[in-house]
């Protein structure tokens, strides 16, 4: 029996995957098999012994510490593209926020106090304060073109707009999904100067915290709206403002309040609502609570963000897989372990990333506790799991 500990709530489309039979689903464990979680921060947790795969039902791992994970040999899954449906809406949403004033115009009509009468007066003559200016025509710029990036890119065409992108990481699984008519630019700067629209989809790391900070405010394009559904820190909150003050940026739409940004003309701020939907958040789940059972059950990872993705079709009732540092000679200790006790490998499959390396093996037998005692103790090796029938 699983035992799989639920650190959020997590939608029930997802937990019926996992059987009754085989699973026990609590949100308190003290030694469970995998974790589920959404945004809580994981930084400060034990990692129990126990644990063998952790599954965030989102894309973003800014709150699991992955470099812990990997050392103890846990692997930590993700749902790439599950919320993009509801991101891409919320980012044509805010274009039109920003292009049409239309925060502005809410506001002005509900500060109306009078009869309907004088209402309609000051309605018709008010309304000239917020005209706005129409999508076509205009250019969208895209700093990660994943499973985000590229349905805003297409959305973006379809609405007529001119779509540059940035991404040195582009796959080519992403690229096949992409409009042929999207530019590639060769720098976030290139995108920052031609873009009257920039929306931001990557992570936050070293490399991508502060793309657009004071220095690059003389980058962009007089009037640009700048988007941020990705990740807090992205955009510098401080520069952000500064260009609006200064007349560089028409709007600042960000999922990510700060009390630097509340009040502040110019700025549409939102609670965090890009994957806010019913939808996003079973589809999530699904993936992740798919992900997890076929590692459990099968040793497949798919979606990892710390380990290489592996998947190898069962060719025996007995599966032996193996997490090691990723050094050399290490699948030769295996297989010299396993020799020597007479196990067939019957297949196997090996991939490495960064630190880490995985192997799966079909083999003819079950392993007894002195080998897997024995193959635990290779210098390197972090766990060993035998799946049996």
């Amino acid at each position: 029996m699983y035992k799989i500990q639920t650190l959020n709530n997590i939608s029930s489309k997802g937990l019926d995957l996992l059987p009754r039979d085989k699973y026990e689903v609590a949100s308190e464990f003290t030694s469970p098999d995998g974790i589920l979680v959404r945004s809580q921060k994981m930084h400060d947790m034990d990692i129990p012994a126990s644990l063998l795969a952790v599954g965030r039902a989102g894309a973003g791992v800014n709150n699991i510490p992955l470099d812990k994970m990997s050392a103890a040999g846990t692997v930590v899954f993700n749902a790439p593209g599950a919320n993009a449906n509801a991101v891409k809406e919320l980012v044509v949403a805010g274009m039109l926020m920003a292009c049409r004033n239309i925060s502005q115009a809410i506001d002005y009509v509900d500060a109306l106090n009078e009869t309907d009468e004088e209402l309609h007066k000051k309605v018709e003559a008010g309304k000239k304060q917020y005209v706005g200016y129409e999508l076509p025509g205009k250019t969208l710029g895209i700093i990660g073109l994943g499973a985000i990036g590229v349905q805003i890119a297409n959305v973006a065409v379809a609405l007529g707009m001119d779509v540059i992108g940035f991404d040195p990481g582009l796959t080519v699984q992403s690229a096949w999904k992409m409009s042929s008519t999207v530019k590639q630019a060769i720098s976030v700067d290139e995108v920052l100067n031609k873009s009257d629209f920039i929306s931001f989809h990557v992570p936050l790391i070293e490399a991508t915290k502060g793309l657009i900070n004071e220095q690059r405010l003389a980058s962009l394009k007089k009037g640009v709206v700048v988007l941020n559904f990705a990740r807090d820190g992205i955009v510098d909150d401080a520069a952000a403002v500064k260009g609006l003050e200064d007349g560089i940026i028409h709007a600042y739409v960000c999922d990510f309040p700060s009390n630097i940004l509340k009040g502040k003309k110019g700025v549409i701020a939102m609670p965090h609502l890009g994957a806010s939907t019913g939808e996003a958040e079973e589809n999530c789940a699904i993936m992740v609570a798919n992900q997890i059972k076929d590692y459990l059950e099968n040793g497949n990872v798919v979606n990892s963000v710390n380990f290489p993705n592996l998947s190898l079709p069962r060719g025996s009732d007995y599966r032996v897989t193996v997490v090691n540092q990723n050094q050399p000679n290490m699948v030769s200790k295996i297989s010299h372990v396993l020799g020597q006790s007479d196990i067939n490998i019957m297949h196997m499959a090996n991939e490495s990333r960064g630190d880490v390396a995985y192997t799966i093996m079909d083999v003819n037998r079950y392993l007894s506790d002195e080998e897997i005692k024995e193959l635990s103790s290779i210098d390197g090796v972090l766990k060993i799991r035998c799946l049996g029938q």
